[in-house]
Parts: C-alpha cells; sequence; structure tokens
C-alpha cells in the first residue's frame, strides 16, 4: 500500500481495540487489515464492518499497514475516521 492514501495525516486509529471501538460507534470510514494478522482476530472486525457497511481495504503485512501508519512496529488493522 503506498502512503498516497494519507494514513499519517488523517485521523487514524492504529490496532484491534481503537478498531473495533471506531466501527462499533459508527465513527469508521474505512478499515484497512493485514491479510497476515491473526484471522481469529480480523475475522470479528470484519463481521462487523460488513454489518455496518463500512469498506475494508487489505494490506499484504502488518509491517506495511503499520509503516504506512507511521510506526514502527506492525498493525493488524487500522480506521480511518470521519472527519
Amino acid at each position: 500500500m503506498s502512503n498516497d492514501h494519507g494514513l499519517q495525516d488523517a485521523r487514524v486509529k492504529i490496532g484491534t481495540k481503537q478498531t473495533m471501538r471506531m466501527v462499533s460507534l459508527g465513527l469508521a470510514e474505512e478499515v484497512y487489515v493485514a491479510q497476515d494478522a491473526d484471522p481469529r482476530i480480523t475475522s470479528k472486525v470484519v463481521a462487523l464492518c460488513n454489518e455496518a457497511s463500512v469498506k475494508i481495504t487489505y494490506v499484504d503485512t502488518m509491517k506495511n499497514l503499520g509503516k504506512a501508519c507511521g510506526i514502527e512496529v506492525g498493525a493488524a488493522m487500522a480506521a480511518i475516521v470521519r472527519q
């Protein structure tokens, strides 16, 4: 994933708890999910996103998702929050 999504600039919540919370509250505009993250974790947020009609974009690795979010560690998922 290239950085043209502006993940570092937009209001981004990184991590499973934050992402689930944003989707549950109806504040998530789009969710990024790393394909190499634990499916026991990602399946819950994917189901929640489908229920709430939130767009899901898959990223190949947690490392790349973390990098796109401007952090040094991998991220299983991240949410773009409505402005």
